[in-house]
């Protein structure tokens, strides 16, 4: 009888650490954050990260978020990567060590900054200004998702270029550093000659932050903001009245004038 005792409470405990009992939550205004008890004592400085993401990117677009959000805030990788199993419907699905968040328009995922060190690679708490940016960068996505005729991206053709690039740009990723790293591909002429090909290797935040950059420097922040709820390249490319073509040639004449 012990026995059958013990391992009904076994069974209780592993039920109830992996339901939904086991976040605590802040309720903000605008957006609610989810956090277990490993963060509770990080969560006032992470609730001052995401503040400022969303002041910089509402102030970046001149408006509000359209809806209230969710956030978590994941203890472990391993938490992460259940939750996009699930959102994503892959179940195999396993993050590489770079992936740390992700946004789209009802929710933010993102592992416990403080735990960066251990858990990921390319990302580091301690360096603020990047860990300021990176959340933001996300939060951007919230923004865009809520605008976009598919809200958590998943319905989208030939725009992971700008989906990221908006992200980029916006947020100030896309620094002196990543515009060097791009103007020298440019140069040696070995850019790509494809926007679908800009998301891809190692300068995809550069160049798809700079493609970015460029067309809010030629068409204006009131067309940027208006491509945000296309959900494909040919809507984007008839909203600027423009070819694939003319857009590449003009960020590289972009690029190289910098």
């Amino acid at each position: 009888m012990k026995k059958i005792c013990l391992s009904l409470c076994m069974i209780s405990l592993v039920f109830n650490c992996n339901s939904q009992s086991y976040w605590n939550k802040k309720i903000k205004n605008g957006y609610t954050v989810f956090y277990t008890q490993q963060d509770k004592k990080h969560i006032t400085e992470y609730v001052n990260l995401i503040r400022k993401g969303i002041k910089h990117t509402t102030n970046f677009f001149q408006t509000s978020f359209n809806r209230n959000f969710e956030i978590y805030i994941h203890p472990n990788r391993k938490s992460l990567d259940s939750t996009w199993q699930k959102d994503w419907n892959m179940p195999s699905f396993k993050s590489q060590c770079w992936m740390v968040a992700s946004g789209v328009a009802n929710k933010l995922d993102i592992i416990s900054p403080v735990r960066w060190d251990s858990l990921a690679c390319e990302h580091t708490y301690s360096n603020t200004i990047k860990t300021q940016k990176l959340i933001t960068h996300e939060l951007v996505h919230v923004f865009h998702g809520q605008k976009n005729k598919s809200p958590d991206f998943s319905n989208v053709t030939g725009i992971d270029w700008f989906v990221e690039g908006l992200a980029t740009y916006v947020s100030g990723q896309c620094d002196a550093d990543r515009i060097v790293k791009v103007k020298n591909v440019v140069l040696e002429n070995k850019a790509p000659t494809s926007l679908n090909n800009f998301w891809k290797g190692s300068l995809k935040y550069g160049l798809s932050g700079t493609m970015v950059m460029y067309l809010n420097n030629k068409y204006g922040y009131d067309k940027l903001t208006h491509l945000l709820k296309y959900n494909n390249a040919k809507d984007i490319f008839s909203s600027l009245n423009t070819t694939e073509l003319e857009i590449l040639q003009g960020w590289k004449n972009y690029i190289i004038n910098l």
